[in-house]
Parts: C-alpha cells; structure tokens; sequence
C-alpha cells in the first residue's frame, strides 16, 4: 500500500518521518477524495447546499493539507491566480447564499484556470491507472489508426 503512494520503506532511520509523511499524504488524498464525492452526491441530488459545501471543505482541506498551508496560501494569492482564486472563492460564496448552480459553475471555471499548470501532470497520471487510461486513451488511439488507414 505505502508503495502506490510513493512512501516505500528502504531506510530504517528515517521510517518513522516516512510514516508521519505518508499518513499525512493519505490523509490529504482521502479529503480531497470525500469531497469530490460529496460535492458528485449533492449533484445528483438537484444540487444540494449543504453537501456542496461539506464537499468543498473537504476538498480545500485535503488540497491544504497535500500542498502544505504556505504552498495552498502561494497558490491562491499569486499574481496570476488571482483570476482563478477570486472565481474559485465566488463560487463557493453562491453556494453559501443559495445559488448553487451558479457556484459550481463558477467553482468548476475556478478551478480550470487555478490548476490550469497541473493538468499534464493529471493527464499523465490518468493514463497509467488500468482500466480508466485505456479508456482515455482509446480515441486517439482510434484516430491515429483511422488516419494511418487512409493513407
């Protein structure tokens, strides 16, 4: 399990900052995992408030926590985040005053433009998980042979 996060154990005398270090990882990745599906379950339950909300603090948590406070705090307050950071915020603003469409609309243009340096990295990640990179990778693939055969 410590393997699939990256935290393998080779050397005996740093194990124990090791395990504090993956605990605190799977700690991060298992908020941001709850928020995302809180925030999913307040989708499909017509767009309830109250999960969104759980849902994003969960996931602001989880990021805060993977990140680290000052990265999370950098991130957000950098000069060309400020677009996505004040439309991140916003969203979950209307979500708070009961709007919650608006809010995760406005939660979801947010997070593309915050995160906007990550996604090749999210790409790249996507792809080597079994069954759902295959997925993903399958229309290219599929284009790429139908180009090849009309030539």
């Amino acid at each position: 399990m410590e393997e699939m996060y990256g935290c393998k154990m080779n050397n005996i005398a740093h194990r124990e900052e090791r395990e504090k270090t993956c605990s605190i990882i799977k700690v991060g990745l298992g908020l941001i995992g709850f928020g995302i599906f809180f925030s999913f379950l307040a989708i499909v339950l017509f767009f309830d408030r109250g999960l969104l909300a759980l849902g994003n603090i969960f996931w602001l948590t989880g990021v805060a926590i993977l990140l680290g406070w000052r990265s999370t705090l950098q991130l957000f307050t950098n000069r060309r985040n400020y677009k996505g950071s004040l439309s991140f915020l916003l969203g979950i603003f209307f979500i708070f005053v009961r709007w919650p469409v608006v809010g995760i609309l406005v939660e979801i243009y947010g997070c593309f433009v915050l995160f906007g340096g990550f996604w090749p990295s999210i790409k790249v990640f996507l792809y080597q998980i079994p069954v759902f990179g295959w997925i993903l990778q399958y229309p290219a693939l599929l284009i790429n042979q139908l180009r090849g055969s009309s030539n």
